[in-house]
Parts: C-alpha cells; sequence; structure tokens
C-alpha cells in the first residue's frame, strides 16, 4: 500500500494514516511500518492527533513494562529485489561515478521522492 507523505502524522519516529469514516462520522487510522496493530480514532484532527500520540506512547510503555524492544518502524536498510539486468546497470553507473551502489540508489530515490 502506498502512503501520501501529506496525509500521515508523525510521533516519536512513527506514522500513521489519517482516514474518516461516514458511517460512523469519526476519524481513524493506524500506524504504519510495523508488524503490529497501533490504532486510534478522533472526533476531530486534533483529537486524532492525539490519541495517535498517546497510542504510540501506549505502545513504548507496554514495550518497557513487558521489557520487549520497541518494533522501531523504519531502518536505515532496505532490501529490494530488481532485476538482474538493472543491478548490473546500477553497478556500472556507480563505478563509472565513483560512488558506492548504495549511495546511487540512495540518490536515485531521494531524486524520485523530492520531484
Amino acid at each position: 500500500m502506498t502512503y501520501d507523505l501529506n496525509n500521515l502524522l508523525e510521533y516519536n519516529d512513527y506514522l500513521g494514516t489519517v482516514e474518516f469514516s461516514l458511517e460512523g462520522n469519526v476519524f481513524h487510522g493506524k500506524v504504519v511500518g510495523i508488524d503490529g496493530l497501533i490504532s486510534y480514532e478522533g472526533h476531530d484532527l486534533e483529537s486524532l492527533r492525539q490519541d495517535f500520540e498517546e497510542a504510540v506512547g501506549d505502545y513504548l510503555a507496554m514495550c518497557v513494562d513487558e521489557k520487549i524492544e520497541p518494533q522501531k518502524p523504519y531502518f536505515s536498510h532496505l532490501n529490494v529485489k530488481i532485476s538482474l539486468a538493472l543491478h548490473k546497470n546500477l553497478a556500472a553507473f556507480s563505478s563509472r561515478h565513483n560512488k558506492t551502489l548504495s549511495e546511487t540508489v540512495e540518490e536515485a530515490l531521494v531524486g524520485y521522492i523530492m520531484a
């Protein structure tokens, strides 16, 4: 699933969706990027944001209480499957430009995302 970064809440490096239920007449969302379910709701955007921050805080407090490491939503490394031909072309491009493969991929992603 793809998320519009302009429509996400952020707190302590956790991101959460913003959705609205016409049926329930309530805003709701869930934290993205982790395996578990952390959900929240509110009657307006401010109460949604407050419940989101409380939900993340409750999750982190539960991890401390249970002596478990909280799952971090994002890491500094990313595994991506690409075609052999693209991998070869990336490696050649990186070599010609005196860059590591990681530097080339990061620059390409930044250019794509920030464009």
